[in-house]
């Protein structure tokens, strides 16, 4: 085989090889081989240093046997922590918005209802955000559909004590009407205060960034530009219930649950404070198709928290850690498959082993973490910020 004839068959090798470096350079970031699936219960990842796991609630016969959803938020020199809760199964009739609150993430105070059960469906807890003065709680609203489309929209309550709430009113858009979507329970605000979450936006649940420049995160939100993804389920869009944190280059990026089920994260970038996203891309870092929870450390590093099993196992439970948003490249085991997951203690409609739809925020010197074990208790794992911070 001569020189020229040499070329010509590597001509397209090399053309593929430079192609496949363009998709990887031009991924929102990248995760490192970090682990072990022949170990399963830990994939092979150290615990990090000083945490420590706390039970908000734990359903005892004649409890709420269903809790899901635990989202934490400080207000005040306290913190608050909200689920939403039924009887025996998930979304059941009788679905509750329950909310607790701890001066110190360890001795939590009684949980009480701050939503009573309504008769044209149920409604579920969207998370907080506070401008320091007056906390929001935001409320999930899923009208009872004939034709069995699931969809819904979000209102809000106030507090300014965390004991006396106001009246639900309707989150509004930009031109002061309601929101026709679901709020997804993780809004962060850009180093300039902009507000970032995502809503499901009707018809069906069509996963939209939005963002927001008032400081209580009740009105002004605006849809941010995104083509989703191709896909084939009716009703619901490929990419689902987002959290977002910030790369080193001050981009927003994005990172979704999907649910064509590659067991995969999806991911979508902002360079222009969420006002537009790129198209949504498969990131090769493994998950189980659920809910996860992103975000800063306050020297920017950046983290995610969620189920790497890549597969439907809800454990262990993982945050995963870059030091400039592109390349992840540290993980920590939060909580284990085996012995550390406690036995689910009572039977109902989707409940199941595991740590699910772990929600993160930073507060006194610790990353919170709050999850719900089984889909029954409501906990949390706290882990001090310097041991997250050296690698």
């Amino acid at each position: 085989m001569n020189l020229s004839q040499r070329a010509a068959l590597l001509l397209p090798l090399l053309l593929l090889a430079a192609t496949l470096h363009g998709q990887s350079g031009d991924a929102p970031f990248s995760v490192n081989p970090l682990f072990s699936f022949s170990q399963p219960e830990t994939l092979g990842l150290p615990a990090a240093q000083g945490m420590e796991t706390i039970t908000i609630f734990a359903p005892k016969k004649g409890d709420n046997k269903y809790n899901h959803g635990v989202v934490l938020f400080p207000f005040r020199g306290m913190l608050y922590a909200q689920w939403q809760s039924s009887s025996v199964d998930e979304d059941g009739e009788d679905t509750h918005v329950f909310y607790s609150r701890s001066p110190n993430g360890k001795d939590w105070e009684k949980p009480t209802a701050l939503t009573a059960k309504w008769a044209q469906g149920i409604k579920t807890n969207g998370g907080w955000w506070s401008d320091g003065h007056t906390l929001v709680a935001y409320i999930c609203v899923w009208p009872m559909r004939s034709n069995g489309v699931k969809e819904g929209y979000t209102e809000f309550i106030t507090t300014t004590d965390g004991a006396r709430w106001s009246s639900p009113k309707p989150v509004e858009n930009a031109a002061g009407l309601p929101v026709c979507g679901v709020i997804e329970q993780d809004v962060h605000a850009l180093p300039n205060g902009r507000l970032i979450t995502a809503f499901h936006m009707q018809p069906g649940l069509t996963a939209t960034p939005f963002y927001t420049d008032d400081p209580l995160g009740i009105t002004g939100w605006t849809a941010g530009a995104m083509k989703n993804m191709p896909t084939t389920a009716k009703g619901i869009s490929r990419e689902i219930e987002p959290s977002w944190f910030l790369r080193k280059d001050r981009a927003a990026v994005m990172i979704f649950r999907d649910q064509e089920g590659s067991f995969r994260k999806l991911a979508a970038v902002s360079k222009d404070n969420g006002a537009t996203w790129t198209t949504p891309t498969i990131i090769d870092t493994p998950d189980s198709r659920a809910k996860q929870s992103a975000g800063n450390l306050p020297n920017g590093i950046a983290f995610m928290v969620n189920n790497p099993s890549g597969n439907k196992n809800r454990f262990p439970l993982v945050v995963t850690l870059s030091k400039d948003g592109f390349l992840f490249d540290k993980a920590y085991l939060l909580r284990s498959g085996g012995k550390d997951l406690q036995p689910l203690r009572f039977s109902g409609k989707y409940k199941r082993p595991g740590y699910s739809y772990p929600k993160s925020v930073v507060w006194g010197g610790y990353l919170y973490v709050s999850y719900a074990t089984n889909k029954e208790d409501v906990e949390l794992t706290r882990i001090p910020i310097e041991s997250l911070q050296e690698w």
